[in-house]
């Protein structure tokens, strides 16, 4: 019996000290998650051997024409961030509910401005609040994804939706299965945007560095939200993207976001596309304006009178 109640003992302080270690060495919430990530994106390419990419025909440059899509949960929060309920629990249950993330921030946190950080707070509460042109809302509420606006650059990138490059030697189209949107990378030019700040999608310019494909952006909407979680731009924002081929099956993409309006400092994201694999891979059509009509116009339609 002492034996008994003597390894009970032995076996109770050894939980205690696990668990004390694991106190000791367990990270703040948030915190442990975005250092994680921003180590393990900083390492994605040591992971893969040295690659080189076929190349495009009659071209030296390599060939990244293919369906890819990016994994994980940065179209809800682009920071790392814990599971959670979504809006309207009592309806959707866990169907609006958001997944937990690393994020794919370096560096932790966007750097905003202190008027700017409560204006993403603002954002995320109003959220789901789908203001309309013309109704007096300024800024504009309600994430624009859900208004099926198109989503802007970066976040295009990082939707749950695969995308496409169709590549040239003189342009390279970049469209995406989200509200079928689209754009063009003009190589190689210098002329700036035509229009100021008009396109939700940005003016595109792109150059090869290396192996590298560089886009330049500018032109961006500031009615372009980042995330659901209320991130954002003004129209001074300026996106560098870089995407690279890491291995046959992924790319590295990584984007540099400036805006002295809103951030303190440039700041960076980074992830990979994997190339999807599917047989028969191809975007599919996910027109979503009929799905929002009611959602955005209903107010005004409208109503039947009782005779």
């Amino acid at each position: 019996m002492r034996s008994r109640y003597g390894g009970l003992r032995l076996a109770a302080g050894t939980l205690v000290l696990v668990a004390g270690v694991w106190l000791i060495a367990k990270p703040v919430a948030g915190q442990a998650l975005a250092t994680g990530q921003a180590a393990g994106q900083a390492a994605i390419s040591a992971q893969f051997p040295p690659y080189k990419a076929p190349r495009l025909a009659g071209t030296t440059n390599p060939d990244l024409n293919g369906i890819w899509q990016a994994l994980g949960s940065a179209n809800w929060d682009l920071e790392a961030h814990q599971a959670k309920a979504g809006p309207y629990t009592e309806l959707m249950g866990t169907y609006g509910a958001q997944p937990g993330g690393q994020g794919i921030v370096e560096g932790e946190a966007i750097p905003y401005q202190p008027w700017a950080l409560a204006r993403k707070k603002e954002n995320l509460e109003k959220r789901t609040t789908a203001s309309v042109p013309g109704d007096g809302a300024s800024p504009p509420t309600g994430d624009p994804e859900l208004k099926c606006f198109m989503p802007g650059v970066p976040r295009a990138m990082y939707m749950p939706y695969p995308l496409q490059i169709v590549q040239t030697p003189d342009f390279v189209l970049i469209t995406h299965e989200f509200n079928g949107s689209s754009r063009i990378v003009r190589m190689n030019w210098k002329e700036e945007s035509p229009l100021d700040n008009t396109f939700y999608m940005g003016w595109s310019r792109g150059r090869w560095e290396g192996d590298t494909l560089v886009v330049d952006v500018t032109g961006l909407s500031d009615q372009n939200w980042l995330d659901r979680a209320g991130n954002f731009y003004s129209d001074a924002v300026h996106v560098v993207e870089r995407l690279t081929a890491v291995s046959p099956y992924h790319l590295m993409y990584e984007a540099t976001i400036e805006d002295p309006k809103v951030f303190t400092r440039p700041w960076k994201i980074s992830f990979p596309l994997y190339r999807r694999m599917d047989k028969n891979a191809q975007l599919m059509e996910f027109k979503c304006v009929p799905f929002v009509e009611e959602l955005i116009y209903g107010r005004f339609t409208k109503k039947p009178t009782d005779k």
